[in-house]
């Protein structure tokens, strides 16, 4: 039952649209702007840095906290990487919006790092590093799914936890399959760009 417990806990807290409130709080919208999306990329073009500094912190602690929890009460490997998974899901299709969401970036950063901190927190490096020297978030999201898995099985995390990359990696990689299109058609958008702009 404790089980079962974290893994709503996850969806529920991954569901929390961080992105949305935050562009509330600077009286936009983000899902009439730009791309409709209520992740930080969009927040960044359309409600400006300081909600997308609180879209980013708050996306990645909704999907760290359940997990963090989980490794410290339950023994089992698999419930911390089933709340990942869950929590991921949540931000995805989260039950607030009619399981309209993101793409789960943040959130997967927040349980990797929940999961393997030294991992974890190396992806999130390198997902700055691709973003600043290519100029697109997409881009480094999709590098950093690739990646992540690889990383964790090299390091020697437990199966659960490279299961839970390449599974909750295959969802991410799934959401950004226009951003795909568009970064082979070069019609991305680059970070900074403003919400309208091409």
């Amino acid at each position: 039952m404790l089980g079962v417990f974290f893994v709503l806990l996850g969806y529920i807290l991954g569901s929390v649209p961080t992105g949305l409130l935050a562009g509330w709080s600077r009286g936009v919208d983000v899902r009439k702007v730009g791309s409709g999306n209520i992740g930080t990329a969009n927040v960044l073009r359309s409600a400006g840095k300081l909600a997308a500094v609180l879209t980013l912190l708050g996306d990645m602690l909704k999907g760290m906290i359940p997990v963090a929890l989980a490794r410290v009460f339950t023994g089992n490997l698999w419930i911390p990487a089933a709340v990942a998974l869950a929590a991921v899901v949540g931000h995805c299709w989260p039950i607030f919006l009619r399981f309209k969401g993101g793409k789960g970036v943040a959130t997967g950063a927040g349980t990797s790092i929940a999961l393997a901190p030294p991992v974890g927190l190396g992806m999130f490096a390198l997902w700055w590093i691709v973003t600043f020297v290519f100029r697109y978030t997409s881009l480094a999201a999709i590098v950093v799914t690739v990646v992540t898995p690889i990383a964790f099985w090299l390091t020697g995390q437990p199966l659960p936890y490279v299961l839970y990359t390449i599974v909750g990696g295959i969802l991410v990689l799934w959401r950004h399959r226009e951003n795909a299109r568009a970064l082979i058609k070069g019609t991305e958008r680059k970070v900074g760009q403003k919400a309208g702009g091409r």
